[in-house]
């Protein structure tokens, strides 16, 4: 039998005594990242009835699940993944790199002539444990979710982006800057102390 490495016990450990796992489960949301979402809607109203919302990195789903509940019958949501996703009623998943343009042009016909209102990203790579490999990868995905949101939502629409603080936090805060009226961070009470995940709020996208 193999033995778990004492960091992987320990992470178990933590993930099935964290309440939010357990109030995930308990609740029927497909993963505890839901929480995080749900903080900054109530705190910010960035979901409201009738939006087109566009998930990025959405697997297992447990964004694209909320929102759907948040923008009602008259709103559409939107999600994409490199990964497969179970299907979720009312969402329409397109599976594959949103960077190639015929995903690209998927996602945007599903859109329509409504535009896109609101941008989600929870998409981070996997962790090396090496700061020096995972930083960039970390950030280029940020930097991904920002350039999409000036592609495809309307003007005045807004984005909630993860990002990592370190090398090329700063950078990726001006350009946010450049886009959008009011750019600011939040850390919701579901992002673990020791992570240095946070998320970049955006609002306003300016009219270029």
């Amino acid at each position: 039998m193999t033995r778990r490495s004492q960091s992987s016990s320990r992470w178990l450990a933590e993930h099935f005594s964290d309440p939010f796992v357990k109030r995930a489960q308990a609740e029927g949301w497909r993963s505890r990242a839901v929480f995080k979402l749900e903080e900054a809607d109530k705190k910010e109203h960035l979901l409201r009835r009738g939006h087109v919302v566009l998930d990025l990195g959405a697997a297992p789903g447990a964004w694209s699940q909320y929102a759907r509940g948040k923008v009602g019958r008259q709103g559409k949501v939107i999600a994409s993944d490199i990964l497969p996703m179970d299907s979720l009623a009312g969402v329409d998943f397109i599976q594959g790199d949103f960077r190639d343009e015929q995903v690209f042009a998927q996602l945007l016909a599903l859109a329509g002539e409504r535009g896109v209102d609101v941008l989600l990203s929870d998409m981070a790579p996997n962790r090396s444990g090496m700061d020096v490999i995972d930083q960039p990868r970390a950030m280029y995905m940020a930097e991904l979710a920002l350039d999409m949101a000036g592609r495809v939502l309307k003007p005045g629409g807004g984005a909630l982006i993860k990002v990592f603080q370190g090398a090329g936090f700063q950078e990726l805060t001006l350009a946010a800057r450049r886009q959008f009226k009011t750019v600011r961070y939040i850390k919701p009470a579901a992002s673990r102390a020791r992570s240095a995940e946070i998320y970049l709020l955006a609002s306003g996208l300016r009219l270029v």
